[in-house]
């Protein structure tokens, strides 16, 4: 039995993929950072590769929730956000709709294997690397995955989304 909903989706999907724990310290509330220092030197990755993800709230032409999947040292803009989704705005999704719908709680929401499939852009950087790391549903652990396949797991699309 797989460990979090992302990791049996990436499992079913048939995707190469490796798993990495780290120790959460329950105290810290900046979770990317903390997955950085963590694996960063461990895996030899630099911070650019290591990926959050964040669920925001679409307005205008399109609405609801969606995902944005960024670099954790970089910033989200949210019109370019709502722009690679068909939005005219967007907006920080609130916590209770954000671990309702997709199940994880903030810290540990994965882009992959949510509750509900949620429209999907990561950041175009992604592809310059081999391997990419986000969160695999759970807080202290981390997927490691090719760019193409976390785009194509999450029926994502890409664009340049960072402030």
């Amino acid at each position: 039995m797989a460990a979090t909903p992302a990791i049996a989706a990436l499992t079913a999907a048939g995707i190469a993929h490796e798993v990495h724990r780290y120790a959460h310290d329950p105290r810290n509330d900046n979770y990317g950072s903390e997955a950085v220092e963590a694996l960063g030197q461990a895996l030899g990755v630099t911070a650019e590769q290591v990926f959050k993800t964040l669920v925001i709230e679409l307005s205008g032409s399109r609405t609801g929730l969606a995902v944005a999947v960024i670099p954790v040292p970089r910033k989200l803009s949210l019109k370019a956000a709502a722009a690679a989704l068909g939005a005219s705005k967007a907006v920080m999704g609130e916590a209770k709709a954000v671990t309702r719908s997709t199940g994880y709680v903030l810290g540990g929401v994965s882009p992959i294997g949510q509750r509900t499939a949620l429209p999907t852009v990561v950041d175009v950087s992604a592809l310059s690397w081999p391997q990419v790391l986000c969160s695999a549903g759970r807080r202290g652990l981390e997927v490691a995955l090719a760019p193409a396949d976390l785009v194509s797991v999450t029926a994502a699309v890409t664009a340049d989304i960072c402030a």
